[in-house]
């Protein structure tokens, strides 16, 4: 039998009928069903999962494998039961409720076959939910996660190349309830021999669905930082120290660290509050650097400067500044050359933030009228130069 170029992994629970499309869309697929397999694993479905997959492999024109197994709680058990049993020389993740667009597998492999690159990303298209947008802004034969914004999306449904996967024994971590794709996506990034993206073609529509199902179990608020955790020590281990990896610990500190300490931390308890501080610390203390601060904005930098420091106190009047969606006055210094922000507590001695913090980097001062751009760059520079050589090695907590 001829190797398939590309494994379907499907892991499906609880997918009706969201399912009949996703199967349709891969039914679609215009390349040859002889280079196509699907191997469909049901997570123990009580809804008619397991009936519909078995219905759809006994009439499809590709290869269907469907495997039961009992339920795992989340995504990452069927994912990697299929992925050992796959043959393709690529592997993709469909996930059951979502869709792919008909030429999306032929022009991920004929991507990664023309560039040697071992991922593909395929432009992502929201359905009744939002996607990720900042990277499809054009298609890119080859590059990489530090060159570009694919730090941004690190769900699973890339096309790896399985001979990555099989050599370096990456599988989904079962421990982790949420994040598990970021683990297992980035890991990808950092060992593969280039990445592509098509952007000029939408592969993939991530549907948003309306009955409340999903396949990871909903929890709370430790679940986040768990995620955060496993990805900032990934990033650590794998990537040494410097503007490298600052470059992708802002993808955790941004998208999985600071929305818990936005507008819904002032709806938390003041136990959650207290835990999410608790949770926050050893993060801070081990990943938190003047280079990751500098690429944020003013208020993102501002409050992560202040779960940091554990200033709960300043931290609440911030969030609820942001969330009322004030814009914070531009001051102008040193005739044009530096920009602060005043949000909550900036020069109050009282409080103590340095001015630092208030600092605007130049995508947030460029409109302003009256900042002088090239001399404000050549500022910060020496600010910045001065600022690390003031810091300790360790144990960073004020940021840049």
């Amino acid at each position: 039998m001829t190797q398939p170029d590309v494994t379907v992994v499907i892991g499906a629970y609880e997918a009706m009928p969201y399912l009949v499309e996703c199967l349709a869309s891969v039914e679609a697929q215009t390349v040859d069903p002889a280079r196509l397999e699907v191997i469909a694993v049901d997570d123990g479905s009580t809804d008619g999962t397991g009936d519909y997959l078995e219905e759809f492999a006994a009439r499809a024109p590709m290869q269907v494998t469907v495997i039961r197994q009992k339920n795992s709680g989340g995504p990452s058990g069927p994912r990697n039961t299929g992925l050992a049993r796959a043959a393709g020389r690529y592997v993709f993740f469909l996930d059951a409720d979502d869709r792919l667009g008909p030429e999306a597998l032929e022009r991920m492999v004929a991507m990664a076959d023309t560039n040697g690159t071992d991922v593909v990303l395929g432009r992502v298209e929201g359905v009744n939910r939002t996607a990720p947008r900042s990277m499809w802004g054009r298609t890119l034969d080859r590059t990489d996660v530090f060159s570009s914004k694919i730090k941004f999306t690190l769900s699973a449904q890339k096309l790896f190349r399985r001979e990555l996967l099989d050599r370096h024994g990456m599988r989904f971590d079962e421990s982790l309830w949420t994040g598990e794709d970021a683990l297992f996506t980035m890991e990808a990034y950092l060992r593969a021999d280039g990445v592509s993206v098509v952007a000029d073609y939408t592969c993939y529509y991530l549907v948003g669905r309306t009955d409340g199902k999903h396949v990871t179990k909903s929890g709370g608020h430790t679940l986040r930082f768990d995620s955060a955790r496993a990805l900032m020590n990934l990033i650590a281990e794998m990537v040494p120290a410097g503007p490298r990896r600052d470059t992708l610990m802002v993808r955790p500190f941004l998208i999985t660290l600071l929305p818990q300490f936005g507008p819904r931390y002032l709806t938390d308890s003041e136990e959650v509050r207290r835990q999410k501080f608790e949770l926050a610390k050893p993060l801070m203390d081990a990943h938190w650097t003047p280079g990751v601060a500098r690429l944020l904005r003013v208020h993102e930098r501002l409050r992560l400067h202040l779960v940091a420091m554990e200033r709960p106190e300043l931290l609440k009047d911030v969030i609820e500044f942001v969330k009322a969606k004030k814009q914070a006055e531009a001051v102008l210094e040193k005739r044009g050359t530096r920009l602060y922000l005043r949000y909550p507590h900036f020069r109050s001695r009282s409080a103590g933030v340095p001015d630092r913090l208030y600092l605007a980097e130049e995508r947030e001062a460029r409109d302003v009228e009256g900042y002088r751009r090239d001399a404000a760059n050549t500022f910060l520079r020496r600010a910045l130069r001065k600022i690390r050589r003031s810091l300790p090695r360790k144990g960073f907590v004020a940021a840049a």
